[in-house]
């Protein structure tokens, strides 16, 4: 994920800290060079690098920080909410029209940047919160566009409105509008064209659909892993047409961040929506706080409690939790629904980071990585489904000879089946000692948990 390597050297950076007790003026100097080199590396604006740098200095060299019981823990704390505070503080929502008026959102960016599949995803988001999004291709000079909107408009269940490639962009807009208002849908949003880079023909084309259409919210689109060139292209943005917030795209990609955390000192305009995968369900709320605490390793329970909520199927993890924590059972059907369940939050990789205390260096999340890859699980999934459904359902039937034939139907090695059903057998071990941990948590006062399992 983004931030890797930034969250790796400041964790380093506040590792050193720690373990001087007091500090003195001059380690607090020498720990902010070193924050400063990470940002610098991270692609954060110089300017906005030099403010963050001097607004925690100005805040460390105090009695607070110096004089205090726990100073580095003082330090970290005073990181933690100046990175909250240069990412926006708090998060930003679209704003919509009032009652069932027709909200209009056009969103904007370079060819290349996920603009299309991002529009897509928003809306998906639009509807789960109770509206009646429109999807309008407004990209009459790549076809593909068009039927890229279709395709992942019918995917979200939402409508597409298109007039084809022989018409204009301006009257596409205009008509997308009268179609809404004809067809009880409170919010349109144009998926607009974009180019390989800003120019002069794609700003008025924005600016002529504006002067056309009352346009309420417009978002710009940026490839978080263009770095510094993506806070480039949203002041353009914001210079020439004004722009009202930002969506960052492929933040869970090999990129350094830097964007993220300059995009709102830059441009004054707030990050709406971070894009954290190909599936049109990855798309997160932007919560400073929250980044800031990931990129500190701190965690982010409260992001890893809403991926459950919106992830899990309900009726599949009742059913799970039924035979767990009543009947003390746990078979191979289990556990391939339990891996159906962890591939639709984006698997434990993706997880572990948000976890407090698991902020893992890249190589320790390298070795995970490869501990849990895709190959592997496809070959677990190959193990399970080439047992008879008896098998399935009771693992005690599984002998030396039965072990030998899943081998042959999977395709693997005996070695690797013999692995899988001893990872098997202490998964269930501890599914059983699961009711009794629950008991205990409420015999604690801890009552349930955040959210189902």
């Amino acid at each position: 994920m983004a931030f890797d390597s930034l969250s790796e050297k400041l964790q380093n950076v506040f590792r050193g800290l720690r373990g001087k007790g007091r500090l003195s003026e001059k380690d607090v100097t020498n720990a902010l060079r070193e924050v400063k080199l990470a940002l610098l590396e991270a692609d954060v604006n110089f300017k906005v690098v030099k403010g963050f740098i001097n607004k925690v200095k100005e805040r460390c060299v105090g009695d607070e920080v110096l004089g205090g019981l726990n100073p580095a823990q003082t330090v970290i704390k005073i990181v933690d909410e100046e990175l909250t505070s240069l990412m926006g503080s708090e998060i930003t929502e679209i704003s919509y029209q009032p009652g069932q008026a027709i909200t209009v959102i056009m969103m904007c960016g370079l060819q290349g940047a996920g603009k299309t599949t991002t529009t897509a995803k928003l809306a998906g988001k639009m509807k789960l919160k109770g509206k009646r999004p429109l999807l309008v291709a407004c990209d009459v000079y790549r076809p593909a566009a068009i039927d890229q909107l279709k395709v992942n408009g019918e995917k979200q269940d939402v409508p597409v409105f298109s007039m084809g490639s022989d018409n204009s962009p301006v009257d596409i807009a205009k008509a997308a509008i009268s179609h809404a208002r004809s067809n009880n849908q409170n919010v349109v949003i144009l998926d607009t064209a974009g180019r390989l880079h800003v120019d002069d023909d794609m700003m008025k084309e924005l600016c002529d659909i504006k002067e056309a259409v009352e346009v309420h919210q417009t978002i710009l689109v940026v490839d978080a892993m263009t770095g510094q060139d993506a806070v480039n292209v949203a002041s353009s943005f914001n210079d020439q047409i004004g722009i009202d917030g930002v969506i960052l795209t492929k933040l869970d990609g090999d990129t350094r961040g830097g964007a993220a955390l300059s995009i709102r000192a830059v441009t004054g305009k707030p990050i709406l929506y971070v894009g954290m995968g190909e599936k049109l369900s990855d798309l997160e709320a932007f919560h400073p706080d929250r980044m800031a605490s990931r990129i500190l390793g701190m965690g982010d329970m409260l992001t890893l409690i809403e991926k459950a909520q919106d992830s899990f199927d309900q009726e599949e993890a009742k059913k799970l939790s039924q035979k767990a924590f009543k009947k003390g059972s746990f078979d191979f059907n289990d556990y391939l629904a339990s891996m159906s369940q962890m591939k639709k939050m984006g698997g434990i990789g993706s997880l572990l980071g948000m976890i407090p205390g698991m902020g893992l260096s890249s190589s320790q999340m390298d070795q995970v990585k490869d501990a849990i890859d895709d190959k592997k699980l496809a070959h677990t999934e190959a193990i399970i489904m080439s047992m008879t459904p008896e098998e399935r359902e009771n693992p005690k039937l599984i002998t030396v000879q039965r072990k030998n034939r899943i081998a042959r139907g999977a395709g693997l090695d005996i070695a690797e089946v013999n692995r899988f059903i001893k990872q098997f057998n202490e998964s269930a071990k501890l599914m059983k000692k699961m009711p009794g941990l629950m008991k205990g948590r409420r015999h604690l006062g801890l009552g349930k948990m955040p959210f189902k399992i």
